[in-house]
């Protein structure tokens, strides 16, 4: 039987994607690189990173970048493979457990219904899985491929699962699975993630670019858990959309019947760059094996999501990364990565 584990279960390392393309972060590159350095350097003091590569070039410059750091090379994996952007959460594999065996799964990235350059970044659940030495299963519903990022869904190893109506249901906004249903999802979900519960939020955060990830609005922090953000600004255009999915989650009942604990997280102030509003969002953590990174933006809230964050794991060290940088690609710590459980 198919379990997803729960971000917190302990981790052989985690799958990130050194920056090969400048275009996701347009007159930021050079900073980008250290600060995913940086990012490199807090994992590898704790797990193993699975590093991919474009090619034996960037390999041998981002070794010498990480030996500046400080860091052991020890620590890094390389995965020789060029991708088109470096969001693993998304385009990489989902690492399940069946029965006592690993085993990955592919859904299919499409760049988000959106973007069309992304026929690199399919190939990247093969060459991870390959390179683990796991299985590869493509997800399929009634004979068609099945397309679903990580970053669209949170779990809480148990059987209950996160995920949002805006990104998965829209009818005509970047459309991942035509026609599918609330019950085709629950379906594949129960198939390939050995989910038996399902709670539904309705709208993302503005500005995101995948129209509506969970991992930007809530998490579970334990099994019976779930931190959201909220916005306390009512003239804030995320306001609404936060409230109703605070209420959501207030009526909604974990895989057992009980309802789960719920946490609130703060926004940070609107984040606006060359006239956009980008999606920052403080649930956009990453959970590791004693430590826990949280992205951070120059902002007075920044103390206070730390200092919350930090009690909902009394058992690891939280630490903030400032995510001013990243951010200007639309997503930061948790989109950038993905977990291969042990």
């Amino acid at each position: 039987m198919r379990r997803f584990p729960a971000e917190w279960e302990q981790h052989q390392g985690l799958l990130l994607c050194f920056p090969n393309n400048g275009n996701d972060w347009p007159g930021k590159y050079g900073a980008i690189q250290w600060a995913f350095i940086e990012f490199i350097k807090k994992v590898a003091h704790v797990e193993t990173v699975f590093l991919i590569v474009a090619d034996k070039n960037l390999q041998e410059k981002v070794s010498e970048m990480l030996q500046m750091a400080n860091v052991s090379l020890d620590k890094i994996s390389f995965i020789i493979h060029k991708t088109n952007r470096s969001w693993m959460r998304d385009s990489g594999p989902i690492i399940i457990k069946n029965c006592s065996k690993r085993e990955a799964v592919n859904f299919n990235f499409n760049g988000w219904a959106k973007y069309r350059n992304f026929q690199l970044d399919k190939h990247v659940p093969s060459k991870v899985a390959n390179h683990l030495n796991i299985p590869l299963t493509q997800a399929t519903f009634k004979g068609k491929p099945v397309i679903l990022e990580g970053g669209a869904i949170d779990v809480n190893g148990k059987g209950t699962l996160l995920t949002s109506e805006e990104c998965l249901l829209h009818p005509s906004i970047q459309v991942r699975n035509e026609n599918f249903t609330k019950e085709d999802y629950e379906a594949v979900f129960k198939e390939y993630l050995g989910i038996t519960n399902v709670i539904w939020l309705r709208d993302g955060i503005i500005g995101d670019d995948t129209h509506g990830h969970i991992d930007d609005l809530c998490r579970f922090v334990n099994e019976n858990t779930i931190i959201t953000v909220v916005e306390t600004d009512q003239t804030n255009p995320n306001y609404n959309a936060l409230q109703d999915n605070l209420l959501r989650l207030e009526n909604a009942v974990l895989e057992d019947g009980k309802k789960p604990r719920i946490v609130t997280l703060p926004m940070p102030k609107t984040v606006i760059f060359d006239d956009l509003i980008i999606p920052a969002s403080y649930a956009n953590f990453v959970i590791l094996n004693t430590l826990v990174l949280v992205p951070t933006f120059n902002d007075a809230n920044d103390r206070t999501a730390l200092n919350i964050i930090a009690h909902c794991f009394p058992d690891r060290e939280v630490i903030g990364i400032s995510a001013i940088d990243l951010i200007w690609g639309f997503g930061t710590l948790h989109c950038l990565s993905q977990q291969i459980p042990e």
